[in-house]
């Protein structure tokens, strides 16, 4: 069993994209904008906000954090968004998932002009996604590929099983893994909440990606031997022992799934370091005016 380790990969890339912006700074060029909007005092979004700055900060790129009260209305905070887009100096924008219940995520999404859509969950970058065509690739999908291709994973014509269907994970992951490239070429089969008997088509994964946020769903028995097995999970989940008082709690079982592995991924310093990753790829393309011109 090989641990694939996405913290050691993630920094690999913020390597490489440092790298590039230096190169980009001593030509005199403009150095990468992110801006992450914020709305509430959510604790895991405080944290991923916090770790996306971090990641700016480390590759030389300039961010911008905007906070909002979650009393906010949403034609307020669309009206934000559509001042952010008109702002020459900013190359990608993202928006923390959750909102507040009283504001459309799909309204907020698509009022994000497909230029600075860094996350990649504009319909226009969706849709040129599934025409194969140039686009900004969804973070945490997109993350994946590039954790399976940099360890050197045969991907075409294998059994991928993705568990989940969310918008962000699930469906891109499946469009990305059936795709003619490499990785990709796989055979891919979608389980959710209607499948019936999950365990008789997890068992035919030669991929298995779980994304259905449940902890420790996947056990030993519904994994094929030899199988590569990629957890996207991170629920949090109540640790007196733990400062924090919480730990992360991936959607696979890992003592029991790992020794059936060719690859699994931890929980955490699996998936999550490469969304991040992936993230300031999208940013660094942006700035170049790589994808829309």
């Amino acid at each position: 069993m090989q641990l694939i380790d996405g913290k050691k990969i993630a920094q690999d890339i913020r390597h490489e994209i440092a790298g590039q912006v230096k190169e980009i700074q001593a030509a005199g060029g403009k150095v990468p904008h992110l801006v992450a909007v914020l709305v509430g005092n959510d604790g895991a979004s405080e944290t991923y906000v916090s770790h996306k700055v971090k990641a700016c900060e480390e590759v030389g790129f300039k961010s911008s954090l905007y906070r909002y009260p979650d009393t906010i209305s949403e034609t307020a905070l669309l009206r934000a968004v559509e001042d952010i887009n008109h702002d020459p100096d900013v190359d990608g924008l993202i928006v923390q998932l959750p909102l507040p219940k009283h504001i459309s995520p799909d309204k907020v999404t698509e009022k994000i002009l497909p230029e600075k859509d860094v996350d990649g969950f504009h319909p226009v970058n969706l849709g040129r996604m599934v025409k194969g065509w140039p686009c900004y690739l969804p973070a945490t999908p997109n993350g994946i590929v590039e954790l399976i291709k940099r360890c050197g994973i045969p991907t075409a014509g294998k059994n991928c099983v993705v568990l989940g269907r969310s918008q962000i994970v699930g469906l891109p992951m499946t469009i990305l893994m059936g795709r003619a490239s490499e990785p990709g070429n796989c055979t891919v089969t979608m389980c959710h909440s209607r499948t019936q008997d999950i365990p008789s088509v997890t068992r035919q994964a030669d991929i298995l990606i779980a994304a259905i946020g449940k902890p420790g769903f996947v056990r030993g028995d519904m994994v094929k031997e030899g199988a590569v097995v990629i957890d996207v999970g991170t629920t949090r989940v109540t640790d007196p022992a733990r400062k924090s008082g919480f730990s992360l709690k991936g959607d696979v079982l890992f003592e029991e799934v790992a020794p059936r592995c060719s690859h699994i991924t931890p929980v955490p310093g699996g998936v999550g370091p490469m969304t991040i990753a992936s993230l300031l790829q999208n940013t660094l393309l942006a700035s170049r005016k790589a994808i829309y011109g």
